[in-house]
């Protein structure tokens, strides 16, 4: 006799911080910072990520057999769509204009977050199939337009891609390690010209300026102090307004310190730009910049080069530092695929957005193999 399924039960938990940070992490792993418990409750604790911002957290979760949480999906209620880096403004606005009520939508993420990472916690596995099933469920009960999974980790995608979720195909630029001793032996393997152009780069970058990197108990609130007036410096410039609060950054330093690597540049002992990076498993994530004073390159060598050496440091396969930026090839960066995965239980809806994604795949394609011709390191 065939064996009948056993029934799967999801529900929604009353944000991250109605789950303990043992229970999460069992589920989340260590090797990625951005769905660790502590990232996300601080996000949520700050008031950075809540409704009032337009994220309200609901994380959909699956008991295992001995009643805690097995697999969970970090997803979140959106009014908007703003600080999710896959852009389906377009998409809103198709909808609407048909009589639809795009938002609220379902966005399983990390929120302010373009990292790719893994979308199902799962420390059952097995669970994977159901937990997508769940996240589907609550968009057809509660009548929502969409889900969004952004930066599915590639190991990932093939999971949404069996549920028959559409996936979007996007391009970051990252830095690979291959076996790099030091920052010199990583530009031995550029051309001579790109060799000369980022030594020179950096000269003039530091020229008068310390720079330091700070971890841990080493971070105190008065770096944190100066790098939310960096922060909001270019927050306001590239966004308008700032997703995260003063708040977050000093439950960051408290509960993840270990995690952090703020690098800082001063100028006769005063702090005048500054780049927050997470430590992952495998990776070093660049992720916020800022500055008090404007310094020719200097974004250069606190996000891009100073992260190198970090890496090469720490032994760390690559250096992701965040969504965009082509100027980030001629340091050292490639393009690599990103991926999202996205649930429209409308047939119509779906089948044209299906065709513009295959059309935006097949250019995201072409866009890569020029960009790859481009890059620094010597040909042949």
């Amino acid at each position: 006799m065939a064996r009948v399924p056993t029934p799967i039960t999801a529900r929604i938990a009353e944000g991250v911080t109605s789950i303990s940070a043992a229970q999460w992490d069992a589920c989340a792993g260590t090797a990625n910072p951005f769905v660790s418990h502590a990232f996300l409750a601080a996000l949520e604790e700050s008031g950075s990520a809540t409704v009032r911002t337009g994220w309200q957290p609901l994380p959909i979760v699956i008991e295992g057999t001995d009643g805690l949480p097995a697999a969970i999906a970090p997803a979140y209620g959106k009014s908007h769509s703003q600080g999710e880096y896959v852009f389906d403004h377009g998409w809103a606005d198709a909808w609407e204009r048909a009589g639809g009520r795009y938002y609220p939508k379902l966005q399983v993420a990390a929120p302010f977050s373009p990292v790719p990472g893994p979308r199902l916690l799962l420390r059952d596995p097995a669970l994977a199939p159901g937990l997508i099933a769940g996240i589907e469920a609550v968009v057809d009960q509660n009548q929502l337009s969409s889900a969004h999974a952004t930066f599915v980790e590639d190991a990932q995608r093939p999971l949404f891609e069996q549920a028959g979720w559409l996936v979007r195909a996007g391009t970051q630029f990252h830095w690979h390690n291959d076996g790099y001793s030091s920052f010199d032996d990583f530009l031995a393997a550029l051309s001579s010209r790109k060799r000369k152009a980022i030594r020179k780069e950096r000269e003039r970058a530091i020229e008068g300026l310390v720079i330091r990197h700070l971890q841990g108990a080493e971070i105190t609130e008065a770096h944190w102090d100066a790098f939310w007036v960096f922060y909001q410096d270019t927050g306001s410039r590239k966004w308008g307004r700032p997703y995260l609060t003063r708040p977050f950054f000093s439950l960051l330093g408290e509960r993840m310190g270990d995690k952090v690597l703020l690098m800082l540049a001063t100028r006769d002992g005063q702090p005048i730009a500054g780049a927050l990076n997470l430590i992952g498993g495998d990776a070093l994530y660049g992720r916020y910049w800022g500055c008090s004073e404007d310094v020719p390159f200097l974004h250069f060598e606190l996000c891009y080069y100073q992260a190198i050496e970090a890496a090469i440091a720490r032994g760390l396969p690559r250096v992701e530092a965040g969504a965009q930026g082509e100027h980030k090839l001629a340091r050292g960066y490639v393009p690599v695929t990103t991926w999202s995965a996205h649930y429209l239980p409308d047939a119509g809806f779906r089948r044209a957005v299906a065709e513009y994604l295959e059309r935006e795949k097949a250019a995201v394609t072409n866009e890569q193999e020029y960009l790859g011709e481009l890059t620094p390191f010597k040909k042949g």
